[in-house]
């Protein structure tokens, strides 16, 4: 259990992080000069008596463009382990999900209850749902987490694809293989497949999203007629500067592979990389930052102007998952009902709150409210609640700034199929459809 003290030092730690900026660059750093081997990846003697190894996050033979791949300069390298041995998989889940049937009907969430005192990030992890094969490296999982303890003598890696980690309440520090990142409310990070991490609370409790992405890694999309400048820019993505332990003593590292986890205890940090250079690494965006698309005339774009990260399928334009935010905004559109529009979409959308509001989903049994998370899958009609439609029908269209609430959601090609635990839960709402009851016959022929 963290007494304080550690949440303190955590924050200290924090502050004044150093960062290296750009999405997908070959970004490089060393924490001791001359660690880092100039003109070849792997001399015959790293410098400093290091480890040289290479992580790939993709296969070594995809294109130029998608590979993934980082080379790290270590103490001990990392096939220096005990076995692995299956452990307790709490309430974290993986695909395929199998144990319920997907769901058509429209799914809203409260959220996550209090966890029990000494939770960490990796003990809290709770799975929603999701859809695809871990095994065959498609698809993606949703899961939320509520922590009130640091992680402390463990570490995290996920084999089974890249996490995106949007937290909701508290601030994290994440210790990886790569450097530090701080994570804030309002912020997302990245944490490839495969990197080891920890995660230091810099606040009493956290709460927050996950996505698990099974397909391809995360890039930024195409703009196409948007131009050369728009949505997420590459430079506000901040990748860490190297930053290792030297820790000698028993450490716990968990691996999640094939959906379950596995652990071995070392005897040594496995976050020891003392320089590394690459583009499989890890980043934090603030999501504030995100610069919006919208329309100037009428009418209301479609959501996928809102996308920050997507994860490509082999059918061009149709993403495994799409990352959106719904970031600070200004209304203008002329003769136009400014809300999103009523519609059904081929796509599963699983939508979340950090803060605020947001402007769809303000009615219904216990709100929308940060923290939830709705869930429409594929074809399943909705769209503004009944309240909102009638105060939307008649409000003025003079020029409104939306920045009362960062919302976001993770949209995917496949349903998304809900745990059990999910469906059984406490805080799953019901009479969520009551929200459009009321949404009465207008036509006048």
């Amino acid at each position: 259990m963290d007494n304080g003290t550690g949440t303190e030092q955590a924050r200290k730690t924090a502050e004044g992080l150093a960062y290296s900026s750009g999405f997908g660059n070959e970004h490089s750093s060393e924490a001791v000069p001359g660690a880092l081997p100039i003109g070849r990846n792997s001399p015959q003697r790293a410098p400093l008596g290091l480890y040289a190894e290479q992580l790939s996050g993709t296969a070594f033979t995809e294109p130029r463009a998608h590979n993934r791949r980082s080379w790290l300069y270590r103490i001990r390298p990392s096939a220096a382990h005990p076995p692995f041995t299956r452990i307790d998989n709490g309430g974290l889940r993986g695909a395929p999900f199998t144990e319920t049937v997907p769901d058509p009907n429209r799914l809203r969430w409260d959220p996550l209850p209090e966890p029990p005192t000494g939770t960490d990030f990796l003990s809290g992890l709770w799975t929603l749902g999701g859809n695809g094969d871990a095994t065959q490296r498609v698809g993606m999982a949703i899961h939320l987490y509520a922590a009130n303890a640091s992680m402390t003598d463990r570490v995290f890696s996920d084999a089974d694809g890249e996490l995106l980690i949007v937290p909701e309440r508290g601030g994290l520090l994440l210790r990886t293989e790569f450097g530090l990142l701080r994570a804030e409310p309002g912020h997302m990070a990245l944490i490839p497949r495969g990197v080891r991490f920890r995660v230091e609370l810099l606040d009493a409790t956290a709460r927050g999203y996950v996505c698990e992405n099974y397909g391809s890694p995360f890039v930024l999309p195409d703009l196409g007629p948007i131009g050369a400048n728009g949505l997420a820019n590459a430079r506000d993505f901040m990748a860490p500067v190297a930053a290792y332990e030297d820790v000698e003593g028993p450490v716990r590292v968990v691996n999640k592979f094939c959906g379950n986890l596995w652990a071995a205890t070392y005897d040594h940090s496995p976050l020891d990389v003392v320089a590394w250079h690459g583009n499989h690494v890890p980043y934090v965006y603030d999501m504030r930052r995100f610069n919006v698309i919208g329309t100037i005339s009428y009418d209301h774009p479609d959501p996928s102007i809102f996308t920050v990260l997507t994860s490509p399928s082999d059918t061009p334009g149709l993403a495994g998952v799409d990352f959106v935010v719904f970031a600070p905004r200004w209304l203008v559109g002329e003769d136009t009902f400014r809300p999103p529009y009523f519609h059904r979409n081929v796509m599963s959308e699983y939508m979340g709150l950090i803060e605020g509001a947001y402007d769809a989903k303000t009615a219904g049994p216990g709100g929308f409210v940060p923290g939830g998370g709705s869930l429409h899958n594929m074809m399943s009609a909705h769209g503004p609640d009944h309240e909102t439609f009638e105060r939307a029908s008649e409000a003025e269209l003079a020029p409104r700034k939306v920045d009362d609430g960062l919302a976001f959601m993770f949209e995917t090609r496949w349903p998304v199929t809900a745990t059990p635990q999910a469906m059984a839960a406490d805080h799953l709402q019901t009479g969520y459809d009551e929200v459009w009851q009321g949404l009465e016959r207008h036509f006048r022929p």
